[in-house]
C-alpha cells in the first residue's frame, strides 16, 4: 500500500502540481477571450433560464430531458464531498487562499464548460430512443482517425475508472465519515445503506436518475444553504476576516497567522484548482454527458444553463462552506475533509451540528453516486456495448461499500489522480474544438439579434 501512495503522490505532483494547472486555467482563459468573456455577457440569461426552467416534476422531451433536468443531473455530479469535504480538504491542506485560486478556476471555468455543453449538443446522436453524448463523441468529431479513436477510449477508460469506481468511492468514504462522526453508525454499514439504495436507481436509468435528481437537487442545495447563512449571522465579525485570509493566503499565505501552517501560493493554488476541479467539474469532461440529453433549439442555450451549474457549486455553495470554516475558527484543529466541516457547524449548533453536515453529506454524496454512474455508462456502452452496463453497475455498487471504510487521504489522492488523467484527453478535444464553437456562438447570437 505504501508502493501505490508513493506512485499516486508522483503522478498528482506532476499533474496537478504542474500540467493541469496551465492547461485547466489556459483553456478558461483561452476560451473566455476568444467568446469575449461569455461568462459575463449571459450571466443574467443564464440565471433567467434557470429560474424560468424551474420545476420538480419533469417536463421532459421525446427522446431526451428538459433543460432543467439535464442541469439538475450535472448539478447532482458537481455538488457533492467537493463542495464539503472537498473544501475542509482544500483549507486545511493549501490554506485559505485556496479558495481564491478556486474563485479564479471556477470563473474561467464557466467558458470551458459553456464548450463541452455546447459540443455535446452539437455531436450528440440519437440511440436507443434517446440523446447520449459527451467528450467521446466531440473528441472523434474533431480528431479523426486512429488518433480520435485513441483520444476518446482514453478518455472512456479514464472516466470510468475516475468517477464511477475512484470518484464514487470518494462520495460514499464521505458519507461513510459523517454517520460515523455524527451517529457513531460503522461506516461499512453505511456504504451498504447507500449503494443498495443506489442499486435501485441505476436501474431505472437516465429517465429515473432525471427525475430524482430533479427533486432533491434544489431542495437540499436550499437547505444547506439557509444552515450556512445561519451561522454566518452568528459569526459575522470572523466573516471579514475570512475573506481576508482567502485574498491574503492566495498572495501570501504566511503573512496569515500562524504562517498558514507552512503553506505556500503554489501550494494553495494545487489544492484549490484541484479540489475546484472535483467540486465543479468544468472542463473535466463529465457534465457533457448530462447537458447531452437536453432538448434545446440551440446548443448554445444549454451552454449558458450549464454555466449556472458551475456558479451556484463554486461561488455560492463552496464557499459558504469555506466561509463558515474560516468564521468559526476552527481550521488548524487537526482535522479534515467531513470532520472539519462538521467541528466548524458544531460550533454554530451544537451536536445538531454533526447530523446536520452528516445528512447535507448524505445527499451531496448520494445525488454525485448517481450522477456520476450515468457519465461513467455512457462510456461503458460506448466501448463495450449495452451488454457491459449491469456488469458496471455491480462494480460500481462494490466501489460504493469498499469505498466507504477506507482511508481518507489516499482516496482523495486516487480520485484526484484519476480525475487529472480524463482531464487530458477532454482539453485536448476543447482545443480543436475552439473555432466550432466560436462559430455556433456567433450563429446563434446573430439569430437572436434578428
Amino acid at each position: 500500500m505504501e508502493f501505490v501512495t508513493k506512485v499516486v503522490e508522483c503522478v498528482n505532483t506532476f499533474l496537478w502540481d504542474y500540467a493541469l494547472l496551465v492547461l485547466l486555467l489556459g483553456a478558461g482563459i483561452i476560451y473566455s477571450f476568444s467568446l469575449k468573456f461569455i461568462q459575463i455577457r449571459k450571466f443574467g440569461a443564464g440565471m433567467k433560464a434557470l429560474f424560468g426552467n424551474f420545476s420538480l416534476h419533469g417536463g421532459k422531451g421525446e427522446n431526451g430531458l428538459s433543460s432543467f433536468q439535464a442541469l439538475t443531473t450535472a448539478i447532482a455530479a458537481q455538488v457533492g464531498t467537493g463542495n464539503i469535504a472537498g473544501a475542509a480538504t482544500a483549507i486545511a491542506s493549501g490554506g485559505p487562499g485556496s479558495i481564491f485560486w478556486m474563485w479564479v478556476s471556477a470563473f474561467f471555468g464557466m467558458a470551458t464548460i459553456y464548450a463541452e455543453a455546447v459540443m455535446a449538443q452539437h455531436t450528440r446522436k440519437l440511440e436507443n430512443g434517446h440523446y447520449v453524448g459527451g467528450p467521446v463523441y466531440y473528441i472523434k468529431y474533431v480528431f479523426k482517425g486512429r488518433f480520435g479513436k485513441f483520444l476518446a477510449g482514453f478518455f472512456s477508460v479514464a472516466i470510468i475508472l475516475a468517477l464511477g469506481f475512484m470518484g464514487n468511492m470518494v462520495q460514499s468514504n464521505s458519507i461513510g465519515a459523517a454517520f460515523n462522526n455524527a451517529f457513531h453508525v460503522p461506516k461499512l454499514a453505511v456504504g451498504i445503506c447507500v449503494a443498495v439504495i443506489a442499486g435501485i436507481i441505476f436501474i431505472g436509468g437516465i429517465k429515473r436518475i432525471a427525475s430524482f435528481t430533479e427533486k432533491i437537487v434544489p431542495i437540499m442545495a436550499l437547505l444547506y444553504i439557509i444552515g450556512c447563512l445561519v451561522i454566518l449571522v452568528m459569526h459575522l465579525p470572523g466573516v471579514g476576516t475570512a475573506f481576508k485570509d482567502i485574498f491574503v493566503g492566495a498572495f501570501a499565505p504566511q503573512a496569515i497567522a500562524g504562517g498558514a501552517l507552512g503553506v505556500t501560493v503554489q501550494k494553495a493554488m494545487r489544492f484549490g484548482v484541484a479540489r475546484g476541479l472535483f467540486s465543479n467539474e468544468a472542463g473535466m469532461g463529465s457534465t457533457p454527458h448530462a447537458h447531452a440529453t437536453a432538448e434545446v433549439k440551440d446548443p448554445c442555450d444549454q451552454g449558458i444553463i450549464a454555466m449556472m451549474g458551475v456558479f451556484i457549486d463554486t461561488f455560492i455553495i463552496l464557499t459558504l462552506t469555506a466561509l463558515v470554516i474560516l468564521s468559526t475558527g476552527v481550521l488548524g484543529n487537526g482535522q479534515t475533509g467531513s470532520e472539519l466541516a462538521q467541528s466548524a457547524f458544531n460550533v454554530g449548533f451544537g451536536n445538531f451540528g454533526n447530523i446536520f453536515i452528516a445528512l447535507c453529506m448524505l445527499f451531496f454524496a448520494f445525488t454525485t453516486i448517481v450522477g456520476w454512474y450515468y457519465f461513467g455508462e455512457v462510456n461503458v456502452r460506448h466501448l463495450f456495448g449495452n451488454g457491459a452496463v449491469k456488469v458496471y453497475a455491480v462494480i460500481v455498487v462494490i466501489c460504493v461499500i469498499i469505498g466507504s471504510t477506507l482511508k481518507v487521504d489516499l482516496v482523495w489522492d486516487m480520485a484526484d489522480m484519476f480525475n487529472g488523467l480524463m482531464v487530458l484527453p477532454n482539453l485536448i478535444a476543447l482545443l480543436g474544438c475552439l473555432a466550432i464553437v466560436r462559430k455556433l456562438t456567433k450563429k446563434s447570437e446573430n439569430s437572436k439579434e434578428k
